[in-house]
């Protein structure tokens, strides 16, 4: 019964993500291809860059969607803890082409930094306002289902976002720079993308640390620990607990928990109590998806 409520709930909890990283993928190969078009025709490299960034976009929220189908596949033989780890190794994957992208634009900024070219178009102001208004809106849509899924492939996906809207800002300012401050100020956009690189840089290592430590079973929150504690306690026959560990696998927890109770209990009774725990906890509106319990007694 526990294996059914498993593969019932799980993918209803990760729909919202895939329909996200979705719509995701569309809006970047339309801003890729309208920057690149006008980076070009603007003779702006640091909209180009933009165009780079977006474009790493659209393969970095495929590996966020492939991971969490993946992610989402139920337990087997093979996988007694499902397939969720897929989550954070996809999170990993996109910080990863957040870093390749960032030293692209830092190579060929430099390049166009010691090769003098003529100043930015105006239009690629407008171009620029545009794409930040859009990628803003973007990131705040996909943050919100992120947090709400409490998964770290579509927090990261989200921040790529961000980290997208960041560096069109700071090609808006390079450009306008280049274009008031007239000759000698040309290569204002190509200084812009190379602060946009360390932005994207800097983004990237932010997002690696949280999808490494999931990786690395580092445990969630305390409050996530002291709600199950507290829930385990208001079974009657729980005296207290001696040790609760948390283990985080994509959208889904598996716990591992130990319980004092009255040491004149018989075998039998004890295993029903590990039992009424399990239970409770399973029930408990915490994405949890199995606990092992371990039975002592009270000395």
């Amino acid at each position: 019964m526990e294996d059914v409520i498993f593969l019932m709930s799980k993918p209803h909890k990760a729909t919202p993500g895939l329909r996200s990283t979705i719509i995701g993928i569309v809006v970047n190969f339309l801003l890729a291809l309208i920057k690149g078009v006008a980076g070009v025709l603007g003779n702006s490299y640091a909209l180009i860059a933009d165009a780079i960034e977006s474009t790493s976009d659209i393969f970095s929220s495929l590996i966020v969607y492939f991971g969490l189908k993946i992610s989402t596949k139920p337990r087997d033989a093979c996988h007694p803890y499902g397939h969720g780890k897929a989550e954070p190794i996809a999170a990993i994957l996109v910080t990863i082409a957040l870093l390749v992208a960032a030293i692209i634009i830092i190579i060929q900024s430099i390049k166009e930094i010691t090769n003098p070219h003529g100043a930015p178009e105006v239009f690629t102001l407008f171009v620029l306002v545009l794409v930040v208004l859009v990628k803003e809106s973007l990131f705040r849509f996909v943050i919100k289902v992120g947090t709400e899924t409490e998964s770290t492939a579509v927090k990261t996906d989200a921040w790529h976002h961000r980290s997208d809207a960041i560096t069109s800002a700071a090609a808006f300012v390079g450009i306008l720079i280049a274009i008031l401050g007239g000759e000698g100020f040309e290569s204002a956009d190509d200084y812009a993308a190379l602060f946009a690189s360390v932005i994207i840089i800097t983004n990237a290592v932010r997002l690696f640390i949280p999808a490494f430590n999931e990786l690395m079973d580092k445990s969630p929150d305390g409050r996530h620990r002291d709600e199950v504690i507290r829930i385990t306690k208001l079974v009657p026959e729980v005296i207290d607990t001696e040790k609760c560990f948390i283990r985080k696998m994509g959208f889904d927890y598996f716990v591992e928990l130990h319980i004092i109770v009255d040491a004149n209990l018989t075998v039998k009774e004890g295993h029903e109590i590990a039992h009424r725990v399990k239970n409770k906890l399973l029930k408990a509106n915490l994405d949890i998806v199995d606990v092992i319990t371990h039975v002592e007694p009270n000395e």
